[in-house]
Order: structure tokens, then C-alpha cells, then sequence
């Protein structure tokens, strides 16, 4: 397995499109039960195939991800050949996960308490791995907004 299986929460929503899946491999509903029930190991190998298809699909169409902590932003952008960093660190008791600290921070990029750095690297393994991994640690995926944002205050 590349990635790791969705959540039974993702497969619920995900239903038609795994029965769809399944239908690709000559497998329909009363069968997929039967393999579940007969061969529970196959039936895992069937939704860890499908999870790998999901997340790849996912994370190719994924160009920024972005990850806030009370005191700090790590905003990522994700090209085919290397990701963009921009870290930027607030120095004094502001809560970046709350609505007001991200306002301030939003109208006050250029404030003394606020360090910001920026650097780029090339990936290290494959591409889409390197986004998962910054998913699993707790980033999101998002538009990008907040990266070009400061993309460009900083130049």
C-alpha cells in the first residue's frame, strides 16, 4: 500500500465511485459480499488498491497545503519538481488558530513580532508521497490564497 486506507467515513462517501471500482474488476454487490465474508484479506486488498487510486488522484491535483499552530504558519506550494515554503513565526501570545490572532496576522504581516522565511528544495522522493506526508502531519490542502499572498509581500 502507498498511502493508507480511507476512513470508513471516506468510504462511505466514496460508495458509488468504489462500486464503480469494484465493477471494473467484473465484481458486484452480492460478490463483494461473499468476498467479504469468505475472504476478508481480498476484501482489504480491494479497498487498499482503491485508497492508493483515491489519494492519488487526490494529490495530483493538490498545489498547496498549508499548516497553522497558535504561534506559527507553514504554507506550502507543491510544483511537479519541488515545494515552496514559506514559514512565518509570530513572537508574542497571539492564537494564529483563532479568527482575531489570523486577522491580525492577515493585516500585519509586516509587523516586527512577525519572522518570515522562505525556501524551496526539489523533492526528496516522489512527489505525491512528500504532499501525503504533510497531510498526515496535519496539513491541509487549500487554494493557495494565503501562500501567493505572502508570495508576494515578500517577493
Amino acid at each position: 500500500m502507498k498511502y493508507r486506507q480511507l476512513t470508513k467515513e471516506q468510504f462511505e462517501s466514496l460508495h458509488e465511485d468504489f462500486a464503480r471500482f469494484l465493477a471494473t474488476q467484473s465484481i458486484d454487490v452480492k460478490e463483494w459480499n461473499q468476498i467479504k465474508k469468505e475472504n476478508p484479506k481480498v476484501a482489504e486488498e480491494e479497498m487498499n488498491v482503491f485508497s492508493d487510486v483515491v489519494w492519488d488522484d487526490v494529490l495530483v491535483k493538490t498545489n498547496y497545503v498549508e499548516h497553522f499552530s497558535k504561534t506559527a504558519v507553514n504554507l506550502f506550494k507543491c510544483d511537479e519538481n519541488e515545494i515552496h515554503r514559506i514559514a512565518i513565526k509570530i513572537n508574542w501570545d497571539i492564537n494564529l488558530l483563532e479568527q482575531k490572532g489570523f486577522e491580525w496576522l492577515m493585516q500585519n504581516p509586516m509587523d516586527n513580532s512577525v519572522d518570515i522565511f522562505k525556501g524551496t528544495k526539489p523533492y526528496k522522493s516522489e512527489r505525491n508521497l512528500e504532499v501525503f506526508d504533510l497531510i498526515e502531519k496535519g496539513s491541509s490542502i487549500s487554494k493557495g490564497e494565503i501562500f501567493e499572498y505572502f508570495s508576494q509581500l515578500i517577493g
